[in-house]
């Protein structure tokens, strides 16, 4: 007896919506459902579908903090040297450490290092650059940029079973459900 072929394994299962409504409620119910590593795709940004799939923690504000509290310390810092440590220079009897002087680079630096930490973090918090993607293999996700809505869920997920989440992505009334290669 030959051994039966296994299924090559699938990134996930794609449901196809008509609008953003059917996908926000889809959304609302495979969250309730478990499912926990899923993906909505639309053509314009909708909040209510993020919030239905759970998307509520965000580290780019915190990235951010970092990268101002490093800009403002090191701007600080760096005039501290230069004036202090490196090439003192008295002037008119002043202090060598004047720090009312060092506000306004301190600030520049600040804001620098805080717009440098969100176009590095939110790149690296979106993945980005990604070249590809499995769902770039479904030949109707070219819709997704127009009028089509869609919700992945990826095998990854611990409750995703391909017959039971087919079955479920079918119940919540798309137009179709493709299974999405690696």
């Amino acid at each position: 007896m030959t051994p039966r072929p296994s299924r090559p394994p699938i990134h996930g299962l794609l449901a196809e919506f008509e609008n953003p409504q059917d996908l926000v409620d889809a959304c609302k119910q495979a969250y309730g459902a478990g499912y926990r590593r899923m993906d909505a795709y639309t053509p314009y940004p909708i909040e209510a579908a993020a919030e239905a799939i759970g998307f509520h923690r965000n580290l780019l504000p915190t990235i951010v903090l970092c990268g101002g509290i490093v800009g403002a310390v090191g701007g600080f810092a760096m005039q501290y040297w230069m004036s202090v440590v490196d090439y003192p220079l008295n002037v008119a009897g002043k202090p060598l450490f004047s720090w009312p002087m060092f506000i306004p680079i301190a600030f520049e630096t600040t804001i620098l290092a805080a717009a440098l930490a969100c176009i590095f973090g939110m790149l690296a918090l979106n993945g980005l650059p990604m070249p590809y993607h499995p769902v770039f293999n479904v030949p109707r996700f070219a819709l997704a940029s127009r009028d089509r809505f869609f919700l992945c869920i990826e095998a990854i997920d611990p409750l995703f079973d391909r017959q039971a989440t087919r079955l479920f992505l079918e119940r919540t009334g798309p137009r179709s459900v493709t299974e999405v290669e690696h």
